[in-house]
Parts: C-alpha cells; structure tokens; sequence
C-alpha cells in the first residue's frame, strides 16, 4: 500500500472540477481507502459520487471541501457497500441533495443469483448496506444534467447487481468494477462473474481518457485496464476447465487446485471466486451440475 499517497482526509484536485478525498478506512478490501469525489466548479453545482462509510471526520471533510451543505446538489451512489453508500443519507439530510443510484442492494440481481441466495448461499463479500433506498432511481443511460456538468449513467453489475458507473465527458468513476490496483471481487450471490462481463464489454465499447475508482489511483489507460482484467478472468477460466477435464469438482476443491499456493485463511474468498466463474461456464453451457445450485454443487465438463 505504498503505490502513492492518497492523502486521506485532503481534498485533492484530479482535473479542474473533479477533486477526490479518501475515507479513512483502510484495509485489505478497500486499499488505502474509499474514494469520495467531487463534481463542480466554484461557480457551479456540486455532485458528490460515493459519500463512504459513515464516519465523523470524513463527513465534516466533504463539507469543509465543499464550502458547507448548501453547495451540494446531487449525491450519486455506485453500489451499496457498506464502504461506499452508508454516509449518503446523513449527507442528504444535511444538504438536502437527493441520492440518485441504479436502486437498492438487489436490485439487479440475476435470477440465478436469486436462485443460489434462496437455497442458502449467503455473504462472503464486503458487507451489505442493506437500509440503502435512492431518492432517485436511475435507469440504464439515464443523463443528469447541471449546472456545470452532465452524468451519465450506466448500469454495470458483476462486482454487485445494483452497481452503476457514471460517465462525466470522457472520465468514469468506476466505483468497485474496474480498479488499478486489485481485481474486482465477484462473490455470489451478491456478484455475478456473467454479468461483470458483459458490464466490462460495454465499458471497454467506449474510449475513456479517464478512470477514478472506488479504491486507488486514478487509472490513466483506462482501457487498457479493462483488457487486462478480461485477460485474468479469461486465464482463470482456463485453469477451471482444465482441472474439471481431470475429474469433478466442488469449487470449495477447485479452489484448492488452482489457489495452491495461497495463504490457507483466503481459500473461502478464492472458492467463491471459483464459484462465479463455474456457474458463468455454466450459464454459457461449458460446464454443468446437478440442480439445485448451491454450495458443494459438482461440477464437470458439459457432455451436451
């Protein structure tokens, strides 16, 4: 966690109107902190994308870099994690900005997500805010304009259902799904490896000068980023494939395989992981299992 130093607590300026303050909660999932960004001129609105964890000093930090409650007109949240949505509510009602998100924590969820959730597979990922309701809820597409600066919006879920990215000119604040400085966790039930995909390949149908993530740096080849993540996942498939073409397995046995020389506390995260990619195989016939779907489902090569 050396990379660069993010000055956490500090307003600081990425182009003229977009500025970053990072939240002072570190830790394995969220690097040196979460990304709260500002969006606005002196003399314009003020959006705030990602308010972060609801903490004392991190909500008196957005309102010192915004000269106080009154310049704030719009809240827009990517996803809800408990690191990135649980402060919009208190920044609402102090400010009296609506929140403006794709909805709330399921929304979005892919039905056999929805399937995997009923039959008991539960967590595992980085902790629901699940009182998390917009004000305002965002479509696909959807263009918000103001005074200074339009957002678009794009619902991009695979890291969780209701994730949204939002696009101001050529920049995206990526929020979880697409960082520099790890790869996206995609935990089901609450991620979904097919839809982040599909959520990277539309992404990736745009050319951006700029990504400003949830956690870390700022991405300057943007691009580039999104070919390299598709590569990992594509070279984890492989090796998937290529242990099932041995014999069965379980994730949780996968895992074990190819995650051999992992640190023995990660394998719980490493077979979820493993799980995401067995049942994206398996949603584009690769591989199968015996209904219903669930955590010691057995996986092997698709005989159809």
């Amino acid at each position: 966690m050396t990379e660069y130093d993010p000055k956490t607590g500090q307003a600081i300026a990425i182009t003229p109107i977009v500025r970053r303050i990072t939240a002072p909660n570190p830790s394995p999932m969220t690097y040196h902190g979460t990304n709260t960004y500002i969006i606005g001129a002196a003399d314009g609105d003020i959006a705030i994308v990602d308010p972060g964890p609801d903490h004392d000093d991190h909500l008196q930090a957005i309102l010192t870099a915004t000269d106080g409650p009154d310049r704030i007109s719009h809240i827009f949240v990517t996803h809800a994690h408990l690191d990135h949505s649980p402060l919009a509510r208190r920044l609402s009602q102090i400010s009296g900005a609506p929140i403006y998100a794709f909805g709330p924590a399921k929304a979005g969820q892919s039905a056999t997500m929805q399937a995997l959730e009923t039959a008991g597979y539960r967590g595992g990922g980085e902790g629901i805010d699940q009182a998390f309701v917009p004000d305002i809820t965002l479509t696909d597409q959807q263009i918000i304009g103001a005074k200074g600066w339009t957002i678009h919006a794009h619902h991009t879920p695979g890291h969780m259902a209701n994730h949204m990215c939002f696009q101001l000119d050529d920049m995206v604040f990526s929020g979880d799904h697409i960082m520099g400085w790890a790869t996206s966790m995609v935990s089901p039930p609450d991620g979904d490896l097919t839809q982040f995909l599909a959520s990277c390949a539309k992404l990736q149908s745009h050319t951006w000068s700029l990504m400003l993530p949830g956690h870390g740096d700022v991405i300057r080849s943007p691009n580039a980023r999104i070919d390299e993540l598709i590569t990992h996942r594509k070279s984890r498939e492989a090796q998937i494939i290529a242990a099932l073409e041995t014999a069965p397995a379980t994730a949780w046995e996968l895992a074990n395989q190819i995650y051999h020389d992992v640190d023995p506390k990660l394998l719980g995260a490493a077979s979820r992981n493993v799980l995401s990619h067995c049942i994206s195989l398996s949603e584009r016939g690769t591989v199968q299992y015996d209904n219903p779907l669930n955590a010691d489902s057995i996986f092997r090569i698709s005989t159809n």
